[in-house]
């Protein structure tokens, strides 16, 4: 996949326009940590654990919605902040350059893809009551992409050092899959290395040399033979009041 990216590298530091899908999640996240805190102390703190991401929950009670849901959840005012400037940081160009459609299948799809490497590995290990929370996997899915994208844009590691995005994004990357290998840190390191390997198969991989199918182009394409028969269908209806000589 290619993208247009020359104009793209620095807009929205000097526009301050920020997109419709960035908004939303930013807006959605928020209200739910909002809500999350209302909560602590009553009897509807509980019903906020439905929602996360348990490894039983998904295998056992099919409670897949929890795949999604997991994403708006956070644990702390820290968790939130970061998650959140790194995704209007990096979401915002790359909503601007995609659209904001494309834009929230490519943060889902990451989101998701990072909870199901999260499920398979804590069920492997037999970490079946482990609870996951936090939108950090789709926000590694976007860095991931930008450092792709953008790989010698300058961006600020830590929010203080300016360095490369490709190297930034490598960074972290290894930082993540270093901490991977310590499974009592309290961090899912796995969903961070999940929402870059969905990225990366997302922009890379093309599905279609290995036979995926292109339900898009098919569908595409069936609307537009259904139009070219209802077309045959008037003009043999029709055609015999016309004039034969108009063309």
């Amino acid at each position: 996949m290619r993208y247009n990216t020359r104009y793209r590298y620095s807009s929205f530091y000097s526009s301050g326009y920020l997109p419709t899908g960035v908004k939303w999640l930013l807006i959605s996240n928020v209200a739910m940590f909002v809500l999350m805190h209302l909560a602590m102390g009553t009897r509807f703190a509980q019903d906020f654990s439905v929602f996360a991401l348990a490894p039983v929950a998904v295998v056992y009670h099919l409670a897949l919605w929890q795949l999604v849901t997991y994403l708006f959840l956070h644990g702390g005012i820290w968790h939130l902040l970061v998650n959140m400037l790194t995704l209007w940081m990096f979401g915002t160009t790359l909503e601007q350059d995609w659209g904001t459609r494309k834009f929230i299948k490519y943060y889902f799809l990451c989101g998701v893809g990072a909870g199901v490497c999260d499920v398979v590995v804590n069920a492997l290990i037999g970490n079946w009551g482990t609870r996951t929370i936090g939108a950090s996997g789709a926000i590694y899915g976007l860095l991931l992409a930008f450092g792709v994208l953008y790989p010698n844009q300058t961006v600020l590691f830590s929010f203080l050092f300016p360095i490369k995005a490709k190297y930034f994004v490598m960074i972290y990357g290894g930082i993540a899959l270093l901490s991977s290998f310590n499974i009592n840190s309290g961090v899912s390191d796995i969903a961070h290395l999940g929402g870059m390997l969905f990225g990366y198969l997302y922009l890379k991989v093309p599905f279609r040399r290995f036979g995926m199918p292109d339900f898009q182009q098919r569908y595409r394409a069936w609307k537009l033979e259904r139009a070219k028969r209802k077309f045959q269908v008037y003009m043999r209806k029709h055609g015999s009041d016309r004039d034969r000589w108009v063309n």
